[in-house]
């Protein structure tokens, strides 16, 4: 199941082959073929991936250019061809390095083919970059070789770069060449690997291995290549209730138990876009039906995790612990807007495949992102290709595109136990686990510290600040016992605790919630990695906040037991205020304190956190270095260092029923954070223990319970374990959202006790409904409902 850190897609690399030049002029010693089917298709692929109607003299592409030639100049003064490596520190021994070397190849291809690289169409460079394909044919990749190692680098990595190179370089490739490709592809990337949909062959790494057929077809003129690819791609459309693949509720889930919408999606996006614009309108066009679902997963599954052009970690996987992509031989984006920019592309070339309707509409998305992140700004960014940058200029520069606006809305993942909160000028994604999804993902040394991501990991990000907050190297200088929101166990843990891909799954089932689509209850049974931890925690999303509540908060460890409030990334040199109860505290690293009775606390440029009735607080202010390496055996050594504020409730060594609340307002001034603190009325927390957690807030029409098990609580009775969410309207109607988190209730009722005139609507789940002086609601069996949110409409007495 092993997957290299070095995994993307051809639109997402910047020094792979995949994104090669723009010249195609024949040579003498060419393959010559008649202009044909197969000839229209190469020549389309060509141009998709290259980029075409951009000025190489103006930028973002100069710059772009300018940087291939310098790349490809140290590659081909490094080079040396003996037996065993065609670079001195890529021995041929290892699967990784036949990838990387067939990459720098890349890279010189297109510093070759590309206009502005300073080596275009230089002769030398022709013949050392094929003197370097014949090399790694003899010496490492040809059918009589077997594969070792990484089966990604045989299958997925090298011959991917291989046939873009051959792409590229096809007129002035022989036959013999040529043919030589080809052999090797077949080898290692025969029909057989798409006969079964499992294993290594579903979701992403299927797309990718398709992509490779359908290259190998075209390069060959083979149709039964190109047609055995397109139908292989069909298992990869339809909706799932288990393991890889989409889910009805967006969620996306690559290694059975993980959600990577941001890394693994992000992949299979790039690649069907690529796929299905190639083969749109040929003999060979996607036509299966089910490839809507693909279309519609734009908006249902990877538009909810972007936010201003990033990418969220929550659904990223150990794609997080990647760092500065320049930084490794591979060239994948690394961090949230890395990431993000990719998606962007895929986005904007998959339109090219879709109807008008949805290709305008997801112009004027990517328009919006693209526009909005001032962080790191979409056409600055020169680890994209140039495709992809043409791709995206070409949707700025469109008058007719109109940018939208980031939404204003709730997306609920039961499926991958994940959530994400969208407020005017901010937002906000929280990270669980269960059963059915990982704590984590560590494997093939990557990762090796993200044990408590999914132990509710709580992130969020402004919409004209803070954007930098995970991007600014937090993942190797965050400590990694305090990541923000969790509730943890200090139990010093090994790197990599658990197991690789997704192993260490907490022995729970009540993870998930509720939601209309604006506001939503959200709760985690926590149970921590390798210890003895149990706490309920639940997140109330509302208007500008999110209600935290930790309650019966257990472990026997022998150590600290903590709820991490926040751990704000200030950057090299940040010393912004922290202000506690009206008092500025002080800004030297190393200050630490116990802000005994605290009622609020502002971080400036931030935002605020209230703590209702007063508590005791701790804080830190702390300059904290790291490495990429310490964190992924891949990156690099150079030490890093950030400073960091951190707020958090310490329950003390082996607690036996702690608990804490606390509000987090992102963006809150001090003037709106010691206003919410001083008014006692706008929240009742009518529960934080093992049996239920729930709240009231009376000036939003909020009502909202989280049953750990059955019971009472205010208005609120459930006789099974249930999520319950009531929303009063101001036009005398309410919404009551119910789910079943465990997924194992076969009929339970709910009672709301308020005067309720009449049901207006509700789904086929609701077997009957009592209204008068209260309402109470009879659902049946919701054990197939994988957590979803069943939605009923009443009319208020």
């Amino acid at each position: 199941m092993s997957t290299p850190w070095s995994r993307r897609s051809f639109l997402f690399r910047s020094t792979s082959a995949a994104l090669l030049g723009t010249i195609h002029s024949a040579g003498t010693t060419g393959t010559a073929f008649a202009a044909d089917a197969y000839d229209t298709l190469r020549l389309r692929w060509r141009d998709m991936v290259l980029g075409t109607g951009f000025d190489p003299a103006a930028a973002p592409f100069a710059e772009k250019l300018a940087l291939l030639g310098t790349q490809a100049t140290e590659f081909r003064s490094t080079m040396a061809p003996v037996s065993g490596s065609l670079w001195p520190d890529l021995p041929l021994t290892v699967s990784s390095s036949i990838t990387v070397s067939y990459n720098r190849l890349g890279t010189m291809a297109q510093a070759y083919a590309q206009p502005g690289t300073g080596l275009t169409g230089s002769a030398s460079l022709l013949t050392e970059i094929r003197t370097g394909l014949d090399h790694l044919h003899a010496q490492a990749y040809n059918p009589s070789k077997s594969q070792f190692g990484n089966w990604w680098d045989f299958q997925i990595g090298s011959p991917q770069t291989l046939l873009d190179i051959s792409t590229v370089l096809y007129d002035q490739l022989s036959a013999t060449q040529l043919a030589n490709h080809l052999a090797a592809v077949d080898k290692f990337v025969p029909d057989s690997a798409v006969a079964n949909y499992a294993g290594t062959s579903t979701g992403a790494n299927r797309v990718d291995l398709c992509r490779s057929l359908a290259l190998r077809g075209v390069l060959g003129k083979n149709a039964a290549k190109i047609a055995l690819a397109r139908d292989a791609l069909s298992p990869v459309f339809p909706h799932v209730t288990t393991g890889d693949g989409f889910y009805a509720d967006g969620s996306f889930v690559q290694h059975t138990y993980l959600s990577y919408t941001g890394s693994y999606g992000a992949v299979l996006l790039g690649g069907l876009a690529g796929l299905f614009s190639l083969l749109n309108g040929s003999a060979w066009a996607v036509t299966d039906p089910n490839r809507q679902i693909v279309l519609d997963s734009v908006e249902k599954s990877f538009a909810p995790f972007l936010y201003n052009g990033l990418m969220m970690d929550s659904v990223s996987g150990r794609a997080t612990s990647r760092g500065n992509p320049r930084t490794n031989a591979y060239g994948f984006q690394g961090g949230d807007h890395g990431r993000g920019h990719g998606v962007l592309s895929s986005i904007a070339l998959l339109g090219t495949a879709a109807s008008s309707t949805e290709n305008q509409r997801w112009r004027g998305l990517v328009k919006g992102w693209t526009r909005r992140d001032y962080y790191s700004p979409v056409l600055t960014d020169t680890d994209l290709g140039v495709a992809a940058l043409a791709r995206l200029k070409a949707v700025q520069d469109d008058n007719a595109v109109t940018a939208i606006a980031e939404p204003t809305a709730h997306g609920l993942f039961p499926s991958m136990d994940r959530a994400v909160h969208r407020r005017p000028g901010w937002a906000a994604s929280i990270s669980m686990a269960s059963k059915r999804m990982g704590l984590y993902e560590t494997g093939n040394g990557e990762n090796l510290r993200g044990w408590h991501a999914g132990a509710g990991m709580l992130q969020w990000w402004g919409d004209t600040y803070a954007n930098g907050q995970y991007t600014d190297a937090f993942w190797p200088t965050v400590d990694p016992y305090r990541l923000p929101g969790t509730t943890v166990s200090k139990k010093t843990l090994a790197d990599a605790e658990g197991g690789a891909w997704g192993l260490p799954r907490p022995d729970v089932n009540w993870v998930g919630g509720a939601t209309d689509g604006q506001y939503a209850a959200i709760g985690q049974f926590v149970r921590g990695l390798a210890g003895t931890l149990y706490a309920k925690k639940s997140w109330f999303c509302l208007a500008d906040s999110i209600v935290c509540l930790a309650g019966s908060v257990r472990s026997t460890d022998g150590v600290a037991a903590e709820t991490v409030i926040e751990n704000r990334n200030l950057g090299a040199t940040g010393s912004q205020a922290l202000t506690v109860d009206g008092t500025a505290r002080s800004t030297a690293l190393g200050w630490s304190a116990t802000l005994t009775g605290a009622k609020w606390a502002q971080i400036a440029g931030h935002g605020g956190y209230v703590f209702p009735g007063g508590a005791t607080v701790k804080a830190l202010r702390e300059a904290r270095t790291g490495s990429w390496r310490a964190i992924n055996t891949g990156g690099t050594t150079d030490p890093i260092t950030r400073r960091y504020l951190t707020l958090w409730f310490d329950h003390g060594v082996d607690p036996v029923d702690a608990a804490c609340t606390y509000i987090l307002m992102p963006g809150a001034t001090t003037t709106a954070t010691a206003s919410r603190a001083a008014d006692a009325g706008w929240l009742t927390v009518l529960a934080n223990g093992n049996d239920q957690q729930g709240i009231v807030v009376p000036s939003l029409g909020v009502t909202a319970v989280n049953f750990w098990f059955a019971g009472t609580v205010g208005a609120l009775t459930a006789t099974a374990p249930a999520c319950v969410l009531v929303r009063e309207h101001g036009d005398g109607t309410a919404t009551v959202c119910v789910s079943d988190p465990m997924r194992m209730q076969s009929g339970f009722t709910v009672t709301w006790n308020r005067p309720v005139t009449s049901v207006i609507s509700k789904p086929a789940t609701v077997t009957s409904a009592t209204t008068g002086s209260a309402l109470t609601l009879a659902f049946g069996d919701l054990t197939g409902k994988a957590g979803a949110t069943q939605k009923i409409r009443v009319a208020l007495g």
